[in-house]
């Protein structure tokens, strides 16, 4: 996957990057407060995976003709515009970086790799329901983790437990979209819609409406 910058809509943008080595003046776009941020990690892998999502994020901004605000995460980790406005959210995985952005509308996005190993853990992050009707394949496990990582990204909330509370709708290893739900909680009438891309050995999912 090469880097991708696409416009859902007048109002959303995602951008998806390669992780890669970065000089200062790449980041010049960056507030002061995210600045000192990235100077305070002090790995180099952490760090350029964290340059990566905001250069994404930056993109998708740029893609829709919105000047960059600069961004903090709140006390659910998710990123927030320190103008108040829109909505955003990263990923990133072993050599990419995603983010997506919308003006209006909550969103989240998730990046994995497809690992046979997702397989062992399926019991831990997929309800009862799920497991009936989804093969044990890496791919089909792999999207559905990636759509509840998304799903919990757009909601933004802590008190979500991925095997009891986000429910996705049976789907096959061919779908281009995804539909899920928040259920047994105060949120149960969230719905989301999901966007699927799979290349290769990854998988990327997004919020779409």
């Amino acid at each position: 996957m090469q880097t991708k910058i696409e416009k859902i809509g007048s109002a959303s943008a995602i951008a998806v990057k390669i992780i890669e080595a970065f000089e200062e003046e790449d980041l010049d776009f960056l507030s002061f407060r995210e600045k000192l941020s990235l100077a305070n990690i002090s790995h180099s892998e952490k760090k350029k995976e964290w340059a990566a999502a905001r250069k994404a994020l930056y993109q998708a901004l740029q893609h829709l003709h919105i000047p960059y605000p600069g961004f903090f995460k709140d006390e659910h980790g998710k990123p927030q515009s320190m103008n108040g406005q829109g909505f955003a959210s990263i990923s990133h995985t072993k050599g990419y970086a995603a983010a997506i952005y919308h003006r209006e509308l909550p969103v989240g996005i998730d990046i994995e790799y497809v690992r046979e190993k997702i397989i062992r853990l399926g019991e831990k992050f997929l309800s009862s329901h799920e497991l009936s009707y989804l093969s044990p394949d890496p791919v089909l496990y792999t999207m559905a983790w990636s759509a509840k990582e998304t799903i919990f990204k757009c909601h933004s909330k802590r008190d979500i437990i991925f095997k009891e509370n986000i429910i996705l709708e049976p789907f096959t290893p061919e779908a281009t979209q995804l539909k899920g739900k928040i259920s047994g909680t105060k949120y149960e009438d969230h719905h989301y819609l999901l966007k699927v891309i799979r290349h290769d050995s990854i998988i990327l999912t997004y919020t779409i409406w």
